[in-house]
């Protein structure tokens, strides 16, 4: 199982000038490579709250300081993208990282993109299949013949660069709607699925769709990858963690719920989420590599687990002693059970 983490980039609460808190986020990336975790992410907002922009930016950057550690967008708002920048961008960071670059692509749960550049949110689905349409035919063709209704159609331009990976990782990212898991499936996609809140063994029905639809499409199992992120937190024990974590995590669902009619975030709630079978990873390193485990069971297995630790609006110094504990405790760990899966003929 690849271990990582994603970052929003989240503007810092707690006075670092932008300029520092993307400083820091480098910093971050480069210390999750040296020891040894396998990917990060930076996802893509266009909001006060958020640094993330321009991801394939910040990426590019973390690219010139680190040597092993895949590069990937979490995710990368197709709907509101053009597919032929996103693959030059995509493209270009995989030469600068010598083939480290992936793209999580989907539709986006925060809607301010489609205004900002100049789509009509009514057409949230339609605009992410056919874009998704054609940034595959852009990873599969140097010279595409396209036509769709967004945007002009492609009559054999060449697009480059190319990457230094064939074909470049492209992954999709789901929430909880079934057609996106079989539309994955049918494409032969590995999913990236974020479970934010709830129980996680609710998401199996769906990641059994997905699986359904890609070996009805003729896809292997190798072929059909299944990972998940996480709302996540590390420390040295739990209380620290659940102490750290729960004021900032509080705020911040209970900010995002006035927007979306979710209730106010409260501690029975929190502590739910914290339970065996709820969606948050937050704990000391053994509690939550039992957890991650569990989780893989009930879905069926995963192959990546990333950490999304923005919500709480930690310091700097927090996020570089749980990063460092998801790099030498929990990655560690859950590698030796895949070691052992695999001896006992487990896959």
């Amino acid at each position: 199982m690849q271990v990582g983490i994603d970052s929003f980039a989240a503007w810092d609460d707690n006075g670092l000038p932008p300029s520092e808190r993307l400083r820091s986020l480098i910093e971050q990336i480069e210390y999750a490579d040296q020891i040894g975790l396998d990917v990060f992410g930076i996802g893509e907002h266009h909001r006060m709250e958020f640094l993330d922009s321009a991801p394939a930016v910040i990426l590019a950057s973390a690219a010139a300081r680190t040597k092993r550690i895949r590069l990937t967008s979490a995710v990368t708002v197709l709907s509101a993208a053009d597919p032929v920048r996103v693959f030059q961008e995509f493209a270009t960071l995989d030469l600068l990282s010598q083939g480290r670059a992936e793209m999580v692509v989907g539709r986006g749960s925060s809607i301010e993109a489609f205004p900002l550049f100049g789509f009509r949110l009514e057409d949230y689905d339609s605009l992410f299949e056919e874009k998704l349409d054609l940034l595959l035919k852009i990873r599969d063709n140097e010279r595409v013949h396209w036509s769709g209704k967004y945007r002009p159609r492609l009559n054999g331009q060449g697009v480059y660069p190319r990457p230094l990976q064939n074909p470049l990782p492209i992954w999709i990212g789901v929430g909880g709607t079934p057609q996106s898991f079989v539309r994955a499936g049918l494409l032969g996609l590995p999913l990236m699925v974020a479970i934010i809140g709830g129980e996680s063994h609710r998401f199996r029905p769906l990641i059994d769709l997905y699986r359904e639809a890609g070996r009805q499409a003729g896809y292997s199992a190798d072929q059909l990858k299944v990972g998940v992120h996480s709302l996540g937190y590390i420390a040295e024990s739990t209380q620290e963690a659940v102490n750290d974590f729960f004021p900032g995590y509080a705020r911040t669902m209970t900010e995002i719920g006035k927007e979306r009619g979710w209730p106010k975030m409260t501690r029975a709630s929190f502590d739910a989420q914290r339970s065996a079978q709820g969606a948050l990873l937050v704990g000391d390193p053994d509690e939550v590599v039992e957890k991650i485990i569990r989780h893989s069971k009930v879905l069926g297995g995963i192959s990546r687990i990333t950490f999304m630790m923005n919500p709480a609006s930690l310091p700097h110094a927090k996020l570089m002693r749980a990063t460092k504990l998801i790099g030498t405790r929990v990655a560690p760990a859950l590698r030796e059970v895949d070691e052992n899966y695999m001896e006992m003929g487990v896959v």
